[in-house]
């Protein structure tokens, strides 16, 4: 079978086209999954004939690749993928958009972000979410080679590493207290700043820096995490035309276990085990 890529104008965004050979088993690198049940509601999408989806990159294991053009694999694409075969549509773009201008909701001319976003009461107030897909609490990790002892007293004095209107940020702030708290714009100059020891901590989803430490080459460590009872969900436009029609999708794709068939194979295989067994620490 044959994928034809073709590119679109916009240097941010993947288009990904189905050719008529197609036999709807694969969409980029993803295994489309049957739809067990058939959706009465018609999809409209933000542009016609696609299904446009925000992320903020890079995010590794739920977006392989650094740049859209790069992408065809991965949870939350795959998640995509299925979700736009299940609604009937043959092209995927995805765009890579500003973390604050996404969850203030001020972004435009789109169908869905997927971007582990944790559902919270302030971003409900300016956008929609979809039920849950993903449960995470908030990960501490350091470098490999740190002698740094981290406590749930310790970090309270530590060099903590936050990325700037995250939930990791307001309950570093709110909950632990931090004294030495670092707030970078995005988790690449987060990282940077953890590997170049500026930081002595980053802490963010426990879902992202295990990510991020899968991807060091041994670099980096999760060593502990914070109970905080956090879910992902699709963040919608709010008021959008289709969102009960993508909730309605989402929930046939959870129901019929084809996320967690994703989640297996793109987070829990790679990250070699269950982040649940990760040791909590109390704030």
């Amino acid at each position: 079978m044959r994928i034809l890529a073709a590119l679109g104008v916009m240097s941010l965004s993947l288009m990904v086209t189905l050719s008529s050979a197609q036999t709807m088993n694969k969409y980029g690198d993803c295994t489309i999954y049957p739809q067990k049940s058939k959706m009465m509601m018609a999809f409209t999408p933000a542009i016609a004939g696609q299904l446009t989806v925000q992320v903020n990159l890079p995010a590794p294991f739920w977006y392989n690749g650094d740049t859209p053009d790069s992408i065809k694999s991965g949870a939350e694409y795959c998640m995509a993928a299925n979700l736009a075969s299940r609604a009937g549509l043959g092209k995927l773009n995805i765009r890579n958009v500003a973390w604050d201008g996404l969850v203030a909701g001020q972004t435009k001319n789109f169908d869905l972000a997927l971007s582990q976003i944790s559902i919270t009461p302030a971003r409900q107030k300016v956008v929609t979410f979809s039920q849950p897909y993903f449960y995470s609490d908030i990960g501490v990790m350091v470098r490999s080679a740190s002698s740094v002892a981290v406590t749930s007293s310790s970090i309270k004095v530590l060099r903590i590493g936050v990325q700037q209107g995250t939930t990791g940020e307001s309950y570093a702030r709110e909950s632990i207290k931090a004294a030495n708290l670092k707030v970078f714009p995005d988790t690449p100059g987060m990282f940077t700043a953890l590997q170049a020891g500026q930081i002595d901590v980053a802490m963010t989803d426990t879902s992202i820096v295990l990510s991020q430490a899968k991807e060091s080459a041994g670099r980096f460590k999760v060593i502990a995490q914070y109970k905080t009872g956090e879910s992902y969900g699709a963040l919608l436009p709010k008021n959008g035309k289709n969102n009960k029609m993508i909730d309605a999708i989402l929930a046939d794709m959870l129901k019929d276990g084809t996320v967690a068939k994703i989640q297996k194979k793109y987070l829990f295989d790679v990250w070699g085990g269950d982040p649940t067994k990760i040791p909590y620490l109390k704030p």
